[in-house]
């Protein structure tokens, strides 16, 4: 092969992925000087559209994840929200369903959703949702694993948790505003009070339940590592009336947690 058959090849520029990326999110920011179109002239319009076209994408993407808050909110409002936190927030992971974690916080700090105060908790109760769908696979606990368990021994057990487990605690009525607006149907007043959410996932199935009072507190502790003793002591802190007997029912029915372990003193 003759040298004069060599085309040179022409490198990038150092950090250009980094370079190319950092106006994309600020729509007053000019385009970076090596973006470039044909003979080598700027390429303003054309880094505007491609722009547009990431704000555009990152905020479908949040709305797919956050459809009840959508719902809520409105369409218009929603966007107005979500392309506010899309400059504020560029994406951590190439992979869109794991943008929006930050999301229930900045619903928090948004001025103009201070009067919609479980907005945020519902936005949680969503992204637990679909973290909980990608979750990694585990076996349930079976209600006869929990039984062969010498009564004695039962108050030192720990449980591991099942990966997609999450627990949900509101102020509000978050769980059922988020219930009323998942899907179409219609929706009714609901009075203002605090609500725990358990957001598991069963035979690929994700559920939201709503927890009893003392809950919540139990199944935190639970899945903090505590023992079961310890857990039924943090339900009953948290409400006299804590009904053990129903919330290990719900463990069970929920697939909460995927094994038990246990260990015995010989001392």
């Amino acid at each position: 092969m003759r040298s004069a058959d060599i085309l040179p090849i022409r490198q990038p520029a150092p950090d250009f992925a980094g370079r190319f990326s950092a106006a994309l999110l600020s729509p007053d920011a000019p385009a970076p000087d090596l973006v470039t179109g044909p003979r080598g002239k700027r390429a303003e319009k054309r880094y505007n559209v491609y722009r547009n076209n990431v704000t555009v994408s990152l905020i479908a993407a949040l709305s797919s994840i956050f459809p009840a808050v959508e719902r809520i909110a409105g369409a218009d409002f929603f966007r107005a929200m979500a392309r506010f936190h899309v400059r504020e927030t560029p994406p951590a992971s190439p992979l869109l369903f794991e943008y929006g974690q930050d999301f229930p916080d900045f619903i928090d700090r948004y001025e103009h959703a201070v009067d919609m105060p479980w907005l945020s908790d519902v936005a949680r109760i969503e992204r637990a949702w679909l973290d909980a769908y990608h979750a990694a696979d585990a076996p349930a606990l079976r209600a006869e694993t929990l039984a062969a368990i010498p009564q004695e021994n039962l108050g030192a057990a720990t449980f591991r948790p099942h990966p997609a487990t999450r627990v949900v605690s509101s102020d509000h009525p978050a769980v059922t505003i988020f219930a009323m607006n998942r899907g179409p149907g219609p929706v009714s007043r609901v009075d203002d009070h605090p609500e725990d959410g358990l957001i598991t996932r069963l035979d690929d199935e994700v559920t939201v339940r709503l927890l009893p009072p003392g809950a919540a507190a139990f199944f935190n502790a639970l899945l903090s590592g505590e023992c079961l003793a310890a857990a039924v002591a943090a339900g009953l802190d948290a409400c006299a009336a804590f009904d053990l007997s129903a919330a290990i029912g719900e463990m069970i029915a929920s697939g909460a947690f995927s094994a038990i372990e246990l260990e015995i003193s010989n001392v």
